[in-house]
């Protein structure tokens, strides 16, 4: 096996990943996730090894009002949030869980497949995507043992979502804070998403990126929703994030402002 491209691959390597093959006359390949727990199944996601847009895409993007990011490579921050995931299995046992502009979705299938979730939404609002997650999910549904697993276009911005209203003990989401014209409505739909009765939070894992963050956090404070924010919330994570700031040739030019993901916990 090769090992995926760094394009990919740049970031805090928490979880090791292999390129299993490149399929024919296509931007995709299969890439294996080898979890870092003993026992823990490997994971196979199929996602683009380019990270060039083409009009076809940018086309959909317009047509949706959304972004192209989670076409673009997998992001550093997904893997922290998978790797914090399988550190804290427990905060999600017997819970019902959703991961907000997931990507090719692999926090969410290592939150199905190692934590006994009750349930899992992997959700993105970019219609490829989500094509993308459900192959996913579909390849890896040996995994999941008695945890439902869905996949699920969802526009933060959308009304007409009754049927998952109040239904959710966990959000996860990474590096969604960046871009400030979707604060308001990702702010919005974290409060509808929540469960009100019993305890329940969202975990987001983003970079402050100047003052993007901050200016979502007043989003959130504007929400009457409460927030606290963690900066050294995982030893193996910390300890590469110091090793990234000594230099380490893994990741030219790594800066904490625009690459460390804080964990911020939010509540009702």
């Amino acid at each position: 096996m090769n090992r995926i491209s760094r394009k990919t691959t740049q970031g805090f390597n928490l979880i090791p990943c292999q390129l299993i093959e490149k399929i024919s006359n296509s931007r995709d390949a299969r890439v294996c996730y080898t979890l870092p727990v003993a026992g823990s199944p490997k994971l196979f996601l199929t996602q683009r090894v380019d990270n060039h847009a083409d009009l076809g895409d940018f086309e959909i993007c317009n047509r949706c009002n959304i972004d192209n990011t989670g076409l673009v490579c997998h992001w550093p921050s997904e893997d922290v949030l998978a790797f914090f995931s399988l550190s804290h299995a427990d905060m999600f046992r017997s819970k019902r869980v959703i991961e907000l502009g997931s990507g090719y979705g692999l926090a969410g299938l290592v939150i199905a497949a190692t934590t006994e979730a009750l349930e899992v939404v992997i959700s993105d609002g970019n219609p490829q995507v989500v094509d993308y997650i459900q192959r996913n999910v579909d390849a890896n549904s040996g995994a999941f043992g008695g945890t439902t697993v869905k996949s699920m276009t969802l526009h933060w911005n959308q009304d007409d979502f009754p049927y998952i209203v109040d239904t959710f003990d966990v959000i996860v989401a990474s590096d969604c804070t960046f871009f400030k014209e979707f604060h308001k409505d990702l702010a919005r739909i974290i409060k509808f998403l929540l469960k009100k009765v019993g305890p329940s939070e969202a975990l987001f894992f983003s970079p402050k990126r100047g003052d993007s963050l901050d200016k979502f956090l007043e989003e959130i404070e504007g929400n009457h929703l409460h927030f606290s924010i963690i900066e050294n919330y995982n030893a193996e994570i910390w300890k590469r994030h110091q090793m990234l700031m000594s230099g380490d040739e893994s990741w030219p030019n790594y800066d904490k402002d625009h690459c460390y993901p804080f964990l911020v916990r939010i509540t009702l």
